[in-house]
């Protein structure tokens, strides 16, 4: 049995095509790679420069070259050979593919799963980004373009090995002499320093990403340049307790090119307690009624104010995806001065800021996309549909395109189930949307609790039919009555 179905494979130049999950027999192959990208990043502590030092004990460690790219798994079964990324994107026919197969054969590895990087190698040399990878691997125009899509191996899944000592020998072998693909450029140290000197050289004078270190005795860091970001403050939350009185966190946000605020994260560091006090009483006066509700880590809700303040900000990483490949989709609001009111727009794909930190306040500054540019962001990591209109998007209604309801009567008591299954119509336009979804709804008064709901998402609807059986196998069985 083949692992892909390359009859779902939708070519986009040449050999070269890609397919949705469904398009692979053995469903288990997304939520390892899924599992294995959301593990690495539970494990991997993101540092700052300054604390490589202060933070990495003393030992072996092995540090690599960070590449902006598209983090894939490359999958080789036999004469097949193709990558799968967590969104479930399957890339299949890529250039550097056939020479993956003849060096992975050579090596004694003709069934293997392997982590690695997904980026684009220049012809000028300089680092590209990880939107230049999702550009070309959409739709690449040229054959050069197509060539430009490399791999670089950092791990390995399958066949798993007791060290990464062990992985790292069995790719660099395998896969260091290749052309196209290849291993993630990296050092083994015992040094301090020179973990810090790999930082200097390959990050602040070649201008890569950042670096990976790893010991297996105490685990894997990730050290990055700190981002600076100037942002807009729209809402703030107050102490509890001996806080009481204190500022808690800010809410803040980015301007888009269409004069909307889109939420981007809280910041809660860097503070003194004398800014805590002060920031908080000047807010206080600036409190205006909103459409929108959010609350802090504390479950305090986040008064909104009138846009006027501007603060640098420190973080240590931006994340446009979850672990499931996902886009992190954060609020879009419109302020409105007649009246003073915040109003809901809808949410859009923006990203997660890691470890934000006050600098300072801007008064030298304002809310105007020129001041606090949306390109802060997407200068650095890759954002869906940040040049649309936020007003402009508009979403397909769904529509039902199945539904039952059942009813049973015990202990003078009627219980109801209910099953139904919609089409979203919102796959094509939004990228967190599945193509059909089944809601099942199941009330027993006899319960101690009532009402209880269950639901499935599939791209696939012969995937939701066989949901749909497998509920009404379940549910609809001994005595009840189809209402």
């Amino acid at each position: 049995m083949t692992l892909l179905d390359k009859s779902r494979v939708e070519i986009r130049f040449g050999e070269y095509g890609t397919a949705p999950a469904i398009a692979l027999s053995d469903p288990t192959l997304l939520s390892r790679v899924q599992e294995y990208r959301r593990n690495m990043g539970a494990r991997m502590v993101p540092l700052a420069r300054e604390d490589l030092r202060k933070r990495l004990p003393a030992g072996d460690y092995h540090v690599s070259r960070k590449l902006d790219g598209e983090f894939t798994v490359l999958i080789a079964d036999g004469d097949e050979i193709f990558t799968l990324n967590p969104g479930g994107t399957v890339r299949y026919g890529l250039p550097f593919a056939a020479e993956a197969k003849a060096l992975l054969e050579k090596a004694g590895l003709s069934s293997a799963m392997i982590a690695g990087e997904l980026y684009v190698q220049r012809p000028d040399g300089k680092r590209a980004r990880v939107h230049d990878v999702t550009r070309l691997a959409q739709a690449p125009s040229t054959r050069e373009e197509l060539e430009s899509l490399r791999f670089a191996a950092f791990d390995m899944l399958d066949p798993v090995q007791p060290s990464f000592s062990e992985v790292w020998k069995k790719l660099s072998d395998a896969l260091g002499k290749g052309k196209h693909i290849g291993v993630v450029e990296a050092k083994h140290t015992k040094n301090l320093d020179e973990v810090v000197g790999l930082f200097e050289r390959w990050v602040e004078t070649e201008g890569s990403e950042g670096i990976v270190v790893r010991n297996d005795a105490s685990g894997v860091y990730k050290a990055k340049p700190k981002h600076t970001l100037d942002v807009v403050v729209v809402g703030f939350s107050e102490g509890l307790d001996d806080r009481r009185g204190m500022l808690h966190d800010l809410l803040v946000a980015l301007l888009r090119a269409d004069g909307s605020f889109h939420l981007l994260t809280r910041v809660g560091g860097g503070f003194t307690d004398d800014d805590r006090r002060t920031m908080l009483s000047d807010l206080k006066d600036m409190i205006v009624e909103s459409e929108y509700a959010e609350v802090n880590s504390a479950q305090v809700a986040y008064q909104m104010v009138r846009p006027e303040w501007v603060i640098e900000i420190s973080c240590l990483d931006l994340v446009s995806t979850t672990t499931r490949g996902a886009p992190m989709e954060k609020m879009v609001l419109q302020w409105s001065r007649e009246p003073a009111k915040w109003q809901v727009v809808r949410r859009l794909p923006l990203a997660s800021v890691i470890s934000p930190n006050l600098i300072r306040r801007r008064p030298d500054k304002s809310a105007r996309p020129d001041d606090v540019r949306f390109s802060q962001v997407t200068d650095v990591v890759d954002v869906p549909m940040a040049d649309k209109v936020a007003a402009d998007v508009k979403l397909p209604k769904s529509e039902i395109v199945r539904r039952e309801a059942y009813t049973k009567v015990m202990k003078g008591q009627q219980m109801v189930r209910k099953l139904v299954m919609w089409k979203t119509n919102k796959e094509a336009t939004s990228l967190v949307h599945s193509a059909y979804v089944l809601h099942l709804t199941d009330y027993s008064p006899n319960r101690k609790t009532p009402l209880e709901r269950e639901m499935r998402v599939s791209n696939s609807r012969e995937q939701m039919n066989a949901f749909w059986d497998e509920f009404a196998k379940e549910y609809f069985a001994k005595g009840w009555t189809k209402a």
